[in-house]
């Protein structure tokens, strides 16, 4: 991701066609050490493409990618095993409550030390 983000700054500030050396610039700038064989393959990925349209590729692809709580729901078949499923922890916090209870119980209202 860092060989990419140094890419698009060297077009941003004017390099229509950056080499690995631009990128060894920028990140070097930075304080990031650079790996020679990824900036070569980022450099060669995007040697002879417009930045815009391998943008506007990427913004496709990512539109039709599902994202959040809708691939939840879409695994689960419906929103009922969803909420059937949350009131499970519920029923478990009520269970230890009275398991606790129960424990107090068993000393019979004496203390060890009492």
């Amino acid at each position: 991701m860092r060989y990419v983000a140094a890419y698009l700054l060297a077009v941003l500030g004017g390099n229509d066609k950056p080499a690995v050396k631009d990128l060894k610039k920028i990140l070097d700038s930075v304080g990031i050490e650079t790996d020679d064989e990824r900036a070569e393959k980022v450099v060669g990925e995007l040697n002879g493409k417009s930045i815009e349209e391998v943008i506007a590729q990427g913004n496709t692809k990512l539109a039709s990618m599902p994202a959040g709580g809708a691939v939840a729901v879409a695994a689960a078949g419906s929103s009922a095993p969803a909420s059937g499923g949350a009131a499970a922890p519920a029923e478990e916090k009520k269970e230890e409550k009275k398991e606790e209870s129960e424990e107090s119980d068993d000393d019979m209202g004496f203390g060890l030390f009492d």
